[in-house]
């Protein structure tokens, strides 16, 4: 079946290589090869790809910056499917809305970087994005995560989405108007259906979203710009950048009234190693990789610090990580 999916993929020319090293591909810097990894360029590309991969009957799985996955270690007899050069921004400067009547319409294909996307609209004095600042990983993976950052979520400047929906052998392409009933903390529709994909199950993969943003007088730039520097800056300070992560690794449950890292902070493992994985002794939310980390390390941690939890204090934590 590799062999003539691999064919299949030479007539498309759709880029692809066998054997691929998955660490270097991801932010944890884990994770052994994959039997293909495809790269399609554009959305229809995309889609032929999906559709050979599941014609294959392959395991698969798509991602964009892979900030926050676990590839496995050892070889994913599958195909992993990269979205990052699916990469065009597109630019409405003056919509009118119920609203606003000074609203801007920023289109982003799902591999997109965020710092893209912000820098884009920094460019453009833009404002609603700022907060996104230093966020790693793609647009796509961040609108599937519906990705929280100083209090605001990508939900909350987001106009519409556009993705492929299977089901069964067929696809069709949707695009989705914003409807907040659909969304919620760290919560999309898009989670709805497995992330790790098979070939029989409904699957829907994002292709672009557009965000609603505001056009800003001309003597709000430096606050734009000066913002987006203190957000980064905050990043730094946090920690996200010392070592090999993925940032939070459990969700926050806002109704039980405390961060994940402070009870696992209070459950005394900061520090706690499991190979070359770590949670990181100053922030109790993230695991690191110390240089050696393997897939397995980095679970082990993740089960370590749910038992401990659930134990003193009855709450179970959900990891906002996704481990293939």
């Amino acid at each position: 079946m590799f062999d003539f999916l691999a064919s299949m993929l030479k007539v498309a020319k759709i880029p692809f290589t066998e054997n691929e090293p998955l660490a270097p591909k991801s932010s944890f810097k884990v994770g052994g090869t994959a039997r293909l990894f495809i790269s399609p360029q554009t959305p229809e590309q995309l889609e032929s790809t999906i559709s050979a991969v599941r014609s294959a009957e392959l395991p698969y799985f798509v991602t964009g910056g892979a900030s926050n996955v676990v590839y496995p270690d050892g070889t994913y007899e599958g195909a992993i499917i990269s979205t990052q050069a699916i990469k065009e921004i597109f630019y409405e400067s003056d919509v009118s809305t119920q609203d606003n009547t000074n609203t801007a319409l920023v289109t982003c294909q799902c591999g997109v970087p965020m710092a893209a996307f912000v820098d884009f609209c920094t460019r453009k004095n833009l404002t609603g994005a700022e907060q996104f600042a230093g966020l790693p990983g793609t647009v796509g993976g961040a609108v599937y995560m519906n990705a929280r950052c100083f209090d605001r979520s990508i939900s909350d400047i987001l106009y519409s989405t556009k993705h492929i929906e299977y089901k069964g052998d067929k696809a069709r392409l949707v695009e989705l108007p914003f409807n907040s009933a659909d969304w919620d903390y760290k919560k999309s529709p898009f989670q709805a259906n497995p992330q790790i994909s098979d070939t029989k199950s409904e699957q829907l993969y994002i292709t672009q979203a557009t965000f609603s943003l505001t056009r800003a007088a001309q003597q709000d730039h430096e606050r734009i710009v000066s913002d987006c520097k203190k957000y980064i800056a905050e990043r730094v300070d946090k920690g996200h950048f010392k070592y090999p992560s993925a940032g939070s690794v459990f969700k926050n449950n806002r109704e039980f009234g405390a961060p994940s890292g402070k009870l696992i902070d209070e459950c005394g493992l900061k520090g706690l190693t499991a190979g070359g994985a770590q949670i990181a002794p100053f922030h109790g939310n993230f695991i690191i990789n110390t240089g050696t980390a393997t897939a397995a390390d980095i679970r082990s941690l993740v089960t370590q610090a749910q038992k401990a939890v659930h134990d003193k204090f009855g709450f179970d934590l959900e990891p906002e990580i996704i481990f293939i």
